[in-house]
């Protein structure tokens, strides 16, 4: 992470203006800009870390800022602690201590062992723009709760970043869920990681989710979630690169081949200027004359399909994933207008029509078919085109892209339904 002193704005101040608050320092708004109160917050936080109090956010502040971004920290044991004193220390509880430290006996506890230790709030942030650098955390920190949950890489971006899925339950079927195929749709990214956060939660203290024993449901299914397809195009859309970098450039000039189109706002490409829902082997060539028709003929913020299907390498990597895991049904979240598109050119796999009517039933939202000029090359219709087996897109929340983080408990309570019942679905399968 940069460093930051007073005077300097943008996306990782806002992520170490939410880390002082955690820490219980308060800096105001979180707004991204480092003015005084974000300065004297460092200050304090500084000084009950015994460093140096300078107010300049540096690699030793950034160090003992990052628990309050994962959301876990870790404790050397020492003479006399007690579960029960830890947890009362650090806000958790020992219900918390004993699901992350499974196999310790906290009756005889090892001076000089590490515990992980929960911190008293949600993993999955809801108050903040996400990056591919937040994601990881979040990641780690749903992990270090969790320890039955499994982090893979399984591919990289163009820029190098990692694609990055989770996975939890004993199945020998299992259930797809990705999300921010777009870059301004990067809301799904929060919004399916705090999902998964309630079901590892109901998972783990026995807990029913949408009605449904979790516990049980795990024990014959396997959830497979990746939560950033599109990492580069994300950090590009919440403000991760600085003006002069190389690929904010080259975005930037593409972008200049589309003035109507905002930038970046408006951009839901990868870094390459390449629609990553528009790359699929499913009716690919039926997308490109469609798009070039439109005058997406070049690299751009949207619509231009590349130069060949799996032609971008997170294309490739979800491809992959997909057939080694052969799942039994997918959900790929985009945002908006509140529908759920669960047929290919017409055609719907057994069991799917049943499938979204329920999806339909606990979300509020509309089955419904996409325009014509939207109908191809998608990983939904590459998916039931390759496998003849039920796979959704779900167009969460209504609005302008992109959508506002003051959506999120709204689109939550409108998506856990769905999110559950495909657990639900693939462990009866």
């Amino acid at each position: 992470m940069k460093q930051l002193k007073e005077g300097i704005t943008g996306l990782p101040v806002d992520y170490a203006q939410l880390a002082l608050s955690r820490a219980g320092f308060s800096v105001g708004a979180i707004d991204g800009v480092f003015g005084p109160v974000t300065r004297k917050a460092t200050v304090a936080f500084q000084k009950s870390e015994k460093i140096t109090a300078d107010g300049i956010i540096g690699p030793k502040t950034w160090e003992r800022l990052f628990p309050y971004l994962t959301g876990y920290r870790l404790y050397r044991v020492a003479s006399g602690d007690t579960y029960w004193g830890i947890a009362h220390r650090f806000g958790s509880n020992i219900e918390a201590l004993r699901t992350a430290n499974p196999g310790v006996s906290e009756d005889s506890l090892v001076i000089g062992s590490i515990l992980t230790v929960p911190l008293p709030f949600p993993a999955a942030t809801w108050e903040v723009p996400y990056s591919a650098l937040l994601c990881g955390l979040v990641l780690d920190g749903l992990r270090a709760r969790y320890p039955k949950l499994k982090i893979e890489t399984f591919g990289t971006s163009v820029l190098g970043r990692d694609l990055m899925a989770a996975s939890i339950g004993e199945g020998d079927v299992s259930v797809g869920i990705n999300a921010a195929h777009h870059a301004n749709e990067w809301i799904t990214t929060p919004l399916v990681l705090r999902m998964l956060e309630s079901c590892l939660y109901a998972d783990a203290y026995g807990t029913t989710l949408g009605g449904f024993d979790v516990r049980a449901l795990l024990s014959r299914a396997r959830l497979v979630l990746v939560p950033l397809v599109n990492p580069d195009g994300v950090d590009l859309v919440t403000g991760c690169f600085a003006a002069n970098d190389p690929a904010f450039q080259r975005a930037m000039g593409f972008a200049g081949d589309y003035p109507r189109i905002p930038f970046p706002s408006g951009w839901k490409a990868n870094i390459n200027g390449v629609d990553l829902n528009l790359g699929y082997p499913a009716g690919w060539e039926q997308a490109r004359s469609i798009k070039f028709a439109q005058g997406f003929t070049r690299p751009g913020p949207r619509d231009y399909v590349g130069t060949a299907p799996l032609a971008e390498p997170e294309n490739r990597a979800m491809a992959s994933l997909t057939q080694r895991e052969a799942f039994s049904l997918t959900v790929a979240y985009h945002t908006q207008g509140a529908e759920i598109y669960w047929r290919y050119n017409g055609y719907a796999p057994q069991g799917a029509e049943e499938i979204v009517s329920t999806f339909a039933a606990v979300s509020g939202y509309a089955p419904a078919d996409p325009a014509e000029f939207s109908s191809y090359a998608g990983y939904k219709d590459w998916f039931i085109d390759a496998f003849d087996r039920p796979g959704f897109t779900v167009e969460a929340g209504r609005g302008e892209n992109p959508l506002p983080l003051s959506d999120l408990p709204q689109l939550y309570r409108e998506n856990i339904g769905i999110f559950v019942n495909s657990l639900a679905i693939a462990s009866n399968a």
